[in-house]
């Protein structure tokens, strides 16, 4: 026997060959078998079903997990500073001027109203009936490209004869797209919307003109702008308070649609946006009817169609029978968790939108031709089928 140290004490060859002074013969089958070898159950359940699932639930729900978490890292706006708004019928302008701190003018300034049209050809005849009597000229540019660079044809065009009742005061153009792919749609949103400001100039606006910048579906109320016509001393950009409603007058969401507009013309500097620009904001003047659609088509086209098309993450997003189903139970089409800035508005808001039961305070046209556009109005949650694109 030689001398030194002699253990009998038996051990594993794998574990030698791999993690002690063996051979390295099949040196990664070894490694493998050896590593695991030292695992626990609670270690395999983690690796093999908690991870893959994490991973999972990640890849579909990914968006929530950023949108809940929002606040850690993102705070919210300057608080605008809100005028609170004065109206009743029955008051004189004069009084409701200076109510609100104005003076009154001897004859109303006069009122554009500017809009880029995709397909909303409902909501356009509700707002332009609702602002008919105040507005000096309407103007609207179609492209026909979409915010994704999808090509759609000129709707309005096609359905001219539908809103000849505005014909002697419209100055309509229209816009080719650039239908460049992968470019972020903001950009061909932009694109258009400064094509609108060379439309303004032919329509003949001029210096303290007001102009209504707003999408087709941000509809400010008539006596607004009947109010902004008339007062003296309004601020040079005033944005609107608008109630915010989804899919129809049913959902009554919050009171938060802040991005319309109504400017007095500055030629040389003003130019139309749809983001924040100005801090003051007049309350409680108008409505925001969002995917307000009478077809499921159109909600398909939109969802496809506007500046936030990366929200469809799935294809089943599109499927009609999902859609009208999300539309009666006041669910989000995307499936998003509310976009708030703290956890108490973004939990208060999780969830179905409640039904509201009441159509007070709406559109007149809306009203007085409630049968032709009941969808829009508080229990009528189910969509006509589509007869044509157009």
């Amino acid at each position: 026997m030689s001398d030194g140290y002699y253990s009998s004490k038996k051990t594993d060859d794998i574990c030698e060959d791999v993690c002690g002074q063996g051979s390295k013969a099949a040196a990664t089958m070894s490694r493998l078998k050896c590593v695991l070898k030292g695992f626990d159950l609670r270690t395999y359940l983690f690796l093999f079903i908690v991870m893959p699932f994490g991973i999972f639930a990640i890849y579909l729900h990914g968006q929530k997990f950023t949108y809940f978490f929002r606040p850690l890292w993102e705070s919210p706006p300057k608080p605008f500073h809100t005028i609170p708004h004065y109206y009743n019928e029955n008051v004189t302008m004069e009084s409701l001027c200076t109510l609100h701190g104005w003076g009154i003018r001897e004859t109303p300034r006069r009122v554009f109203d500017a809009v880029l049209f995709s397909n909303e050809k409902d909501l356009l005849t509700v707002r332009w009936k609702e602002l008919y009597p105040y507005v000096t000229q309407f103007v609207l540019l179609e492209s026909n490209s979409t915010f994704t660079g999808l090509v759609k044809p000129f709707v309005f065009k096609s359905n001219k004869d539908r809103f000849k009742f505005v014909e002697p005061r419209l100055t309509y153009g229209t816009i080719g797209g650039r239908f460049r792919k992968g470019e972020n749609p903001f950009v061909e949103e932009a694109y258009q919307r400064i094509a609108l400001d060379q439309l303004l100039r032919i329509a003949g606006i001029e210096e303290d003109d007001l102009l209504i910048m707003s999408d087709v579906d941000e509809i400010p109320s008539a006596h607004t702008i009947n109010l902004l016509r008339w007062c003296d001393d309004i601020p040079p950009v005033l944005h609107l308070q608008l109630r915010n409603y989804l899919y129809s007058f049913e959902y009554y969401v919050d009171s938060k649609s802040w991005r319309a507009s109504i400017h007095r013309y500055s030629p040389g500097k003003t130019r139309y946006a749809h983001f924040r620009q100005s801090n003051v904001m007049l309350a409680d003047s108008g409505w925001h009817c969002s995917f307000c659609f009478r077809y499921i088509s159109e909600f398909v086209f939109k969802m496809k169609a506007y500046s936030h098309s990366d929200r469809v993450k799935f294809s089943h997003y599109l499927n009609p029978r999902r859609i009208q189903d999300v539309i009666c139970k006041g669910l989000d089409l995307f499936d998003m968790l509310p976009e708030e800035y703290t956890f108490k508005e973004i939990i208060g808001k999780m969830g179905p939108v409640p039904r509201t039961y009441s159509a007070v305070h709406l559109p007149s046209y809306l009203l007085d031709n409630a049968e032709q556009y009941k969808y829009l109005l508080p229990g009528n949650c189910i969509r006509e089928k589509q007869t044509e694109f157009i």
